[in-house]
């Protein structure tokens, strides 16, 4: 059976680097009270000629690099992003346009830190029904543009940055073979970011607070930790796996104690679980991504083994996914 398979990865990250230093004299924090509440040390902050597409592009420039495949042969481009450079067109066709990739259709999906998975999950299904397409996945952020600067609870929490993924048609074995996405737009509020407001007075909220990120953090906390821990072993379940048969696990970075939790309930070794939130924050759709990318990089992600993805963001969505490296 044709599977997706990933050909290869590409991250960028933008220059200046936003330290708990910085943060201390910006709002009323400190380096020990982030670091102990959520594994943070530093986080990129786009700059001049970072723009959210900028990024996104030079990921796929760098992940096409390693492919040797040429932006003409790609099929599609999707982009999993919430802070695009502008609401209409999508980054998904500002990229195209970059790359030159002529023969792409292009779009960009929301599902906020779960994007790049439900993205993956996306691109299996294109390839499945067209096993030669050639498919350009993103998740690029920059959430500096979306956060409120004088909140000290999410602002030390979020970074910009961009990873992506070339994936084909594959039948030697490896590939994606098993997602579990869930979502629940009941507890919206729990993680939300307003739009700019309405120019229409008739539709304008009482309730606007401004177009930034909002967040409950306590209450993410416990959901996250339980729906993403039901979300995969349930999928482990379901393909008769259990977590020592796990290569590598590569969760979404948002806040080391949720990691730490998730790592003790599902009984993940140290050794199989790849975290890199300390140099670069919560880039939401970006994580992933550039995690894979930086794994890869790193010689751990090794042949023929099963990788484990898991996510959790607003919406809220939240899911894991299988594949076979």
């Amino acid at each position: 059976m044709t599977k997706a398979v990933i050909l290869g990865t590409g991250s960028c990250l933008p220059e200046r680097t936003l330290t708990n230093a910085d943060l201390e004299r910006m709002v009323d924090t400190s380096d020990d009270w982030i670091t102990s509440r959520t594994g943070i040390q530093n986080r990129r902050i786009a700059g001049k000629d970072e723009q959210n597409y900028q990024l996104a592009t030079k990921a796929a420039r760098r992940a096409l690099a390693v492919t040797g495949v040429d932006a003409e042969e790609l099929d599609l481009i999707i982009v999993a992003t919430i802070s695009s450079h502008m609401i209409m067109p999508s980054t998904a066709c500002f990229v195209q346009a970059e790359l030159g990739a002529v023969n792409a259709f292009a779009y960009d999906i929301s599902a906020a830190c779960a994007g790049f998975t439900y993205g993956l999950d996306l691109a299996s299904n294109y390839i499945q029904n067209r096993p030669d397409m050639k498919i350009l996945l993103i998740g690029a952020e920059t959430l500096s543009a979306r956060v409120n600067w004088e909140d000290r609870n999410t602002c030390v929490l979020f970074g910009d940055g961009a990873g992506a993924v070339i994936l084909t048609g594959s039948n030697d074995g490896r590939g994606v073979f098993g997602s579990s996405l869930h979502a629940d737009g009941k507890l919206w509020n729990l993680l939300c970011m307003d739009s700019p407001e309405s120019l229409n007075p008739d539709l304008r909220r009482a309730d606007w607070q401004g177009a930034h990120i909002r967040m409950n953090g306590g209450d993410i906390f416990k959901h996250a930790v339980r729906l993403m821990e039901d979300a995969v072993t349930g999928l482990l379940r379901k393909y008769d796996l259990t977590i020592d048969d796990i290569g590598l696990m590569i969760p979404h970075q948002a806040n080391i104690r949720i990691l730490k939790n998730l790592k003790e309930r599902l009984g993940v070794p140290e050794e199989k679980l790849f975290i890199n939130l300390s140099q670069y924050g919560n880039t939401s759709a970006a994580s992933i991504p550039i995690a894979l990318d930086e794994a890869h990089r790193q010689g751990r992600l090794i042949r023929g083994d099963i990788v484990l993805l898991c996510t959790f963001g607003g919406g809220l969505t939240w899911g894991s996914l299988l594949m076979r490296w």
